[in-house]
């Protein structure tokens, strides 16, 4: 079993948080720290979207490039963006260049315009803050019943690259869940 690890601070992190210091700034003080506005959260489904397939890191790593090439996410900015704008960003070396990523991106930011309540209502129904902790990556799933149905509910209003692995990391990277393990520093340090 995989549990919480030690690092050379004597804290006690996620696994996966001690790999990178990318990954220990992330851990530390952003991932299941709640989000919830809008655009923080176009955001970060956008950034899980571009993940899909690739390492954390990379998106980490490209995420300032990412900000500057999607107008900060701003979702009415990239709401107007058409064919000259995804060649910009199809040259981008700054993000990662996938047209399909991209195209689900404009398409994304024109769905959570049309949302019902706004993206923030409809993925915070999904909360589940009561969730056990687990002891061990092993306990953490990939995806759960409130993901499947969050990514449906998303898919049926018009989004897309939402499937219930990338909902569920969503709600992991934005506090619904709290899947920082039993044994981590971090454990509860949002609710």
């Amino acid at each position: 079993m995989t549990t919480a690890i030690l690092g050379e601070d004597g804290l006690a992190r996620c696994p996966w948080g001690l790999s990178a210091p990318d990954y220990i700034a992330y851990h530390d003080d952003e991932w299941g720290r709640p989000v919830r506005d809008d655009q923080g959260l176009y955001e970060r489904l956008c950034l899980e979207a571009f993940q899909s397939g690739l390492s954390w890191l990379t998106i980490l790593r490209k995420r300032e490039g990412f900000r500057a090439a999607f107008a900060g996410f701003d979702m009415e900015k990239v709401a107007a963006f058409g064919p000259a704008d995804v060649d910009r960003l199809m040259g981008d070396a700054a993000i990662v260049r996938n047209r399909a990523k991209i195209d689900a991106a404009i398409g994304n930011a024109r769905a959570a315009l049309d949302l019902p309540g706004g993206v923030a209502a409809t993925v915070w129904k999904y909360a589940d803050r009561d969730a056990p902790a687990p002891k061990a990556l092993e306990d953490v799933p990939a995806s759960t019943n409130g993901s499947k149905t969050l990514a449906k509910e998303l898919k049926k209003n018009g989004f897309r690259f939402v499937g219930p692995t990338t909902a569920y990391a969503l709600m992991q990277a934005c506090g619904l869940v709290d899947d920082h393990l039993a044994d981590c520093h971090r454990r509860g340090a949002y609710t």
